[in-house]
């Protein structure tokens, strides 16, 4: 009988440990130590259940990273970020569309401060985030207090003498009143909540590879414009007048293409070493650019559809070409890719504009992939034809049909031009193009391109035709949408569609409100500039399940990171180690963001409770309605 007794409790124990296991799968000791005379570590030893990790400092598209937050600094300064003692392991992960940082077993993070000397006192909480194959827990704090002395003896020249205290119990530990002042690297800031995040945004691999291929695009359809398919042959004689043949023909057409690729790149190079990372961020949204961009998308446009000639003084192309014959070796062969580059300006140029334009204000490294992209599509077409001269014959003539694809490209470029008047208007809140007055243009333009193609050309008939046929059928698909209709088929370009239902703009109301009606809460990281956003808004959200949900169980709140409305009084804080000041309405969202869910991409989704805790994994730009739905339920 007594062993059975011993077993049961044994087995209640060991039930009872299991679930304790399961409920708390991270354990963390809290630590402070000096490690040199006048610096101190502070160290967050974690030790994770097996099947479950933690995630690193990195900044990742939907897990919580981890970051530290200091409610109180005082006789102390921050050296550096939160950093782990070991390299976390790399993976892709689907449900994020993105990779992630992690940790398995055991992790130690760390933290650096300067004493000052005298009383200090450290308070604040450890955020972390952590998974299991099936389940996360939502972002946990752990929280933290130190206070001691640091002495140093100036006099005698003796070591100095730290002698610091640690407590650590959330419900009664907290710091005197007169500790409560701030010193973050001894910037004057306001008393509040300052968080430190890892590390600086990482480049999104998928956007890359969606920026390359857009300039693989682009390189491909300059190839079919009247300024560059005609050079191919000149550019076949070029090497069959040089007796090239054999290996040293395979060699000199290689080169061609390398050179080719080499002037693009440098482009895209210099492109972004004129505007700089830290200035990427900006333009997305900043009104100059965006109607810089505008202007400069207008002209380009302009000049392909006839109205006037853009092009290089004739006089540089003669100058370099005349080098390039003079030239031997591969200097010979550079020259003459040169030469292709400058001749063909009047017809690439607009391409390489508008490209870039859209390239610039998506990535850092955009216009470099962009270019490589563009070159690379440029440059296939002419080594090809050079190694392999026959295939000329079978290659389609010379003839109006180019002046036809140029056309058609100069009312694309006027289009999409509108895209970025759009942003500047949006932003700034100027209401001078609304979303019927931009589809009202796009009809007129579709319309345009048909009477062009109609009026001034006779040969190219089947070619004719058919753009005019798409032109047509795309005017006539966008006029439902001036009487609301969505036409998801531009909602990554025009002005969002107006709110529908019950949408709150500000994070404090919107929590407010769902505490005081017992609902959860939907917020939704965005942006005017937004282009994915746009697609969640005429896709997902248009699904009437999704907006049923959505109005009945959530409060929603619509947070735009790029809102330029002034704060009534600007706001310094600390965000990656450096000092910032929040100057408008979009800086404080984006802030939030960065800070509390450890990411800065949009669109970002999160549902939370009335006092802010998250209640489910985060989710960003994904078009599956139903994973969407399921998600919210």
């Amino acid at each position: 009988m007594k062993q059975r007794i011993f077993l049961l409790l044994l087995l209640v124990f060991c039930i009872a440990s299991s679930a304790q296991h399961v409920l708390n799968p991270v354990s963390v000791k809290t630590s402070i130590a000096n490690v040199v005379e006048g610096e101190a570590v502070i160290s967050f030893d974690i030790n994770i259940s097996p099947g479950w990790h933690v995630y690193s400092v990195e900044e990742m598209n939907g897990p919580t990273q981890a970051s530290i937050t200091f409610e109180t600094i005082h006789g102390a300064q921050l050296i550096g970020n939160l950093t782990p003692t070991a390299t976390p392991q790399k993976q892709y992960e689907e449900m994020f569309s993105s990779e992630v940082f992690y940790f398995e077993n055991n992790v130690v993070f760390q933290q650096r401060v300067k004493l000052l000397g005298g009383h200090y006192a450290l308070s604040g909480y450890l955020t972390y985030g952590a998974c299991n194959n099936e389940s996360c827990t939502p972002p946990t704090d752990e929280e933290f207090s130190f206070s001691g002395d640091y002495i140093v003896k100036k006099e005698t020249g003796d070591s100095a003498e730290s002698h610091p205290s640690v407590s650590y119990n959330k419900e009664t530990d907290s710091v005197p009143e007169e500790n409560a002042e701030q010193d973050i690297n001894n910037v004057d800031t306001p008393a509040g909540t300052y968080t430190f995040v890892g590390t600086e945004p990482r480049e999104d691999y998928a956007s890359l590879l969606w920026l390359f291929a857009l300039g693989f695009a682009g390189g491909l359809v300059a190839l079919f414009t009247p300024c560059v398919w005609p050079i191919i042959p000149l550019t076949v004689s070029f090497f069959l007048k040089r007796g090239a043949g054999g290996r040293k023909g395979t060699q000199a057409a290689l080169l061609y293409g390398v050179s080719i690729i080499i002037i693009y790149v440098t482009l895209g190079l210099a492109v972004t070493a004129a505007f700089g990372a830290s200035a990427l961020n900006d333009l997305s949204t900043n009104a100059f650019f965006n109607i810089l961009f505008f202007l400069m998308l207008v002209v380009f446009g302009i000049s392909f559809i006839g109205g006037f000639d853009l092009s290089l003084p004739s006089s540089w192309a003669g100058k370099v070409d005349s080098k390039a014959t003079q030239a031997t070796g591969f200097l010979s062969i550079f020259l003459m890719a040169f030469t292709l580059a400058l001749v063909s300006f009047s017809c690439t140029g607009p391409i390489i504009g508008f490209l870039l334009v859209e390239v610039v204000t998506s990535n850092i490294a955009g216009p470099i992939v962009g270019m490589l992209g563009f070159s690379l599509a440029l440059a296939l077409p002419f080594t090809l034809f050079a190694l392999f001269p026959g295939w000329l014959k079978s290659a389609p003539k010379s003839g109006s049909w180019m002046q036809i694809v140029k056309i058609t490209l100069g009312y694309i470029e006027l289009a999409f031009s509108l895209k970025f008047l759009s942003v500047a208007d949006l932003t700034y809140g100027w209401g001078i193009l609304p979303r019927t007055l931009f589809i009202t243009v796009w009809i007129v333009l579709s319309i345009g391109l048909i009477v062009q193609l109609l009026m001034q050309f006779r040969n190219a008939l089947k070619l004719r035709l058919t753009l005019c046929i798409l032109a047509a059928c795309f005017a006539a698909y966008l006029v439902p949408g001036l009487w609301g209709a969505p036409v998801k088929a531009v909602s990554a370009f025009a002005p969002p569609m107006p709110e529908t239902g019950r949408v709150i703009s500000d994070y404090e109301e919107g929590l407010a409100l769902a505490h005081k009606e017992g609902k959860r809460v939907f917020i939704d990281f965005t942006g005017y500039g937004c282009v994915n956003c746009r697609k969640m808004e005429a896709t997902v959200f248009q699904d009437p399940r999704i907006t049923e949900t959505l109005e009945k169980d959530y409060i929603v709140i619509r947070l735009y990171v790029d809102d330029k409305t002034a704060l009534d009084t600007p706001v310094r804080v600390e965000q990656n180690g450096k000092s910032r000041t929040l100057r408008t309405i979009g800086d404080k969202w984006s802030y939030l963001q960065a800070s509390r869910y450890g990411t800065q991409t949009q669109p970002f989704y999160i549902i939370t409770d009335a006092e802010g805790r998250m209640l489910a994994p985060a989710r960003s730009y994904d078009e599956d309605a139903e994973a969407f739905l399921k998600w919210l339920k």
